[in-house]
């Protein structure tokens, strides 16, 4: 390859795909539960298993403070419910980290939103 083909490759346009914010939404939820899956088997640690429920609280969290944002275009009722799920999320993590109970119901909420997000991409 000579130097102006290497110039115009260089310099040549990128495109990058654009992702839905829903899409970038599934891809988080996607990887916080799949961290959190991982850490909940039986040969991990509890340390894994501490870090996995840190990202899924922050997630969480953030996910609450966007839905209590008077911009958020959600359903009143949707954004209650998922406001709701997150105050239980923090509960339960709570337990988890007593070893009160075990991840699984966490995970079960996360493929819940996550099934839910990929069924309405592109709508």
């Amino acid at each position: 390859m000579n130097a102006a083909e290497q110039a115009r490759r260089a310099y040549a346009p990128t495109q990058f795909p654009l992702k839905s914010d829903r899409a970038v939404e599934a891809q988080l939820f996607a990887q916080v539960t799949s961290k959190l899956r991982k850490a909940s088997q039986k040969d991990a640690s509890f340390q894994d298993l501490i870090g996995a429920l840190h990202d899924n609280r922050q997630m969480w969290i953030t996910l609450a403070a966007d839905l209590a944002d008077d911009g958020n275009s959600l359903p009143d009722a949707l954004r209650a419910q998922l406001f709701s799920l997150a105050l239980f999320t923090n509960t339960h993590t709570q337990k988890v980290l007593r070893k009160e109970e075990s991840a699984a119901a966490l995970i079960d909420i996360n493929m819940s939103i996550l099934r839910g997000l990929n069924a309405t991409e592109g709508v």
